[in-house]
């Protein structure tokens, strides 16, 4: 007889599914029927999409011409051909799609609506939504429920479907390795598959500032890796334009004080700690300089820290229109501050750290504000042990704070104290764990026995699996005034071992994981996690991906989704 424990893992793990998907859309829409007979028909080779509101959005023009070459021309073969009524010789070609939007002038922020209502019938189909941003995803719906050559589409089928989470979004580190431009678009083109809205652009960090800045050309000119390793005004144009085209936001983070170390390349006498190695040989963990190869803080009692500053955060908003602005403010070092003269001086007078960054934050976050834009701050400003602020310097209502740290305990802090959160739980969310540590010499694989005890030197290991991803519940453990506050959550992608030959398969489909359960949720009907039905889906989605030019790695054989139920298991793992 199973023990209680055991018995409550293999309910928990149990493989099948009660629920059976015909057509498949990832991720999975709020309500999806399709009626039976479960009937198909051809689309007309002269199919279009037409939209009923006069509006002059670019973006949402962009959008139906884009969608309409798609449907026309993917002819997608699914791995498993739906369950469809193949007799279809009564029933007419489909010959539009008409669009309607009730406000085409709303712009794309946090707190737009993307609901939408599609409905296919024939001989035309219709879609109906709040906003351009809701009508390009009932128009990707659309598209994923095309299939074959020539192209059918299921008939007398309805959606009705709105996001959970108003924030659904991918961190990008860009400064540890550099991505060509052309990668960036790649990666907003698949978010925008999947439902996804916020590029977090981690721009900048210690080891290269490949950001041109105009006003401070500078700092790319001799922090960037190379001439050709930088991101120009017209590349950035290029990249906000391309997500806006999407209905993906461009959240631009300007990491500091911390992680800055390349601003020394130009401005040496505004960084502490630049180029000094990063953990000293005589120097136990807590006074290390950095948490990894690349030293280097900006220095807050410098004036001229501000000036510089001050510069690059108007630029940066001149360039990117997005409403929030990320500031960093992550891993404050000690070591680092105390290395400079006037930091040392500083303390010694009875002065602290958290003085030190507080002057910080009271000479930069003003000035953002000013510039019309919420600032959000990983979690380390309020949070961590060592260095952090006060509640009262972080205004509430001009202040998102990330999570990365403690997963849900630290999630209940940040709402607890009545910030908003984004959750980006390094035990869940980042894709970068599990793939070891990049320090040239460290002795942990040094090893003959086999063991795994650190994870294979990954901080953050083992590997996130997809499962894993999709069951992470953000608001686990809330009130529901709390959980109000957690405005959507973001997988993170950190570059110390990626560049673009991985980029793809770093990313995908492990993400469309997080895009589903944030988008619909990873529960079914009756409330139990539905990640089981899910696998047959997501082998689906991640083949349709790849057939669109995303380089998706595979979750299972070919042959699992061939031959149903078959590679689950009966018993708790």
């Amino acid at each position: 007889m199973l023990q209680p424990l055991l018995l409550s893992l293999f309910l928990l793990l149990c493989p099948f599914s009660t629920e059976s998907t015909p057509i498949n859309v990832w991720p999975k829409p709020t309500n999806l029927t399709w009626t039976s007979p479960h009937q198909s028909t051809l689309l007309s080779p002269t199919f279009t999409i037409t939209i009923t509101t006069q509006h002059q959005n670019n973006h949402l023009s962009a959008a139906i011409i884009r969608y309409t070459n798609l449907i026309k021309t993917e002819h997608h073969r699914p791995l498993t051909h739906p369950t469809t009524n193949l007799s279809i010789s009564n029933l007419p070609p489909l010959q539009s799609l008409t669009v309607t939007v009730t406000n085409p002038t709303a712009e794309l922020t946090h707190a737009t609506d993307e609901s939408y209502t599609l409905t296919i019938s024939t001989p035309n189909a219709t879609l109906t939504a709040s906003t351009p941003w809701g009508a390009m995803r009932g128009m990707e719906t659309f598209s994923q429920l095309t299939y074959g050559n020539p192209t059918r589409v299921p008939v007398e089928v309805r959606v009705s479907d709105a996001p959970l989470f108003g924030h659904r979004g991918l961190t990008l580190d860009t400064s540890r390795n550099y991505y060509p431009v052309k990668d960036l678009l790649r990666t907003i083109e698949a978010m925008s598959m999947n439902k996804m809205n916020v590029f977090h652009w981690h721009i900048t960090d210690s080891h290269s500032f490949p950001l041109v800045v105009p006003s401070e050309p500078m700092l790319a000119e001799k922090g960037a890796y190379d001439v050709n390793m930088v991101y120009t005004v017209e590349d950035v144009k290029r990249v906000v334009e391309f997500g806006l085209d999407r209905g993906v936001r461009v959240l631009p983070e300007i990491d500091s004080p911390g992680h800055t170390g390349s601003w020394a390349l130009a401005y040496p006498d505004i960084v502490t700690c630049a180029n000094m190695f990063w953990w000293p040989a005589e120097s136990d963990w807590p006074n290390r300089l950095a948490s990894e190869p690349g030293t280097g803080h900006l220095n807050p009692l410098n004036p001229k820290t501000y000036q510089v500053l001050k510069n690059v955060i108007r630029d940066v908003t001149t360039m990117f229109p997005e409403q929030f602005y990320h500031s960093g403010a992550d891993e404050v070092i000690p070591g680092c501050w105390k290395t400079d003269p006037t930091i040392q001086k500083f303390l010694s007078n009875g002065g602290t750290l958290n003085q030190v960054l507080e002057m910080f934050i009271n000479n930069t976050l003003p000035y953002i504000v000013s510039l019309n834009r919420t600032v959000v701050y990983w979690e380390d400003v309020l949070l961590d042990d060592t260095v952090h602020v006060s509640p009262t310097t972080l205004p509430k209502e001009h202040v998102i704070l990330q999570t990365w740290n403690n997963g849900h305990d630290n999630t209940k802090r940040i709402v607890s104290s009545g910030y908003r959160a984004i959750v980006s739980s390094s035990d869940f969310y980042y894709l970068d764990c599990g793939h070891g540590d990049f320090t040239g010499n460290n002795s942990a694989y040094n090893n003959q026995t086999g063991s795994d005890a650190n994870n294979g030197g990954s901080w953050c290991g083992p590997f996130k699996t997809w499962q894993t991803i999709y069951n992470y519940d953000i608001t686990y453990g809330l009130t529901e005034e709390e959980a109000k506050l957690v405005l959507g959550g973001e997988v993170a992608l950190w570059s110390e071992q990626a560049d673009e030959t991985v980029l793809d398969s770093r990313i995908w489909p492990r993400t469309s994981a997080m895009a589903e359960s944030l988008w619909s949720g990873n529960r079914d009907e009756k409330g139990m996690k539905r990640y089981a039905e899910a696998t047959d889906r997501l082998n689906e989605w991640r083949s349709r991906m790849v057939s669109r030019g995303i380089g998706a790695e595979p979750i299972q054989p070919l042959w699992c989704i061939r031959n149903p139920g078959m590679c689950n298991t009966v018993h708790p793992i």
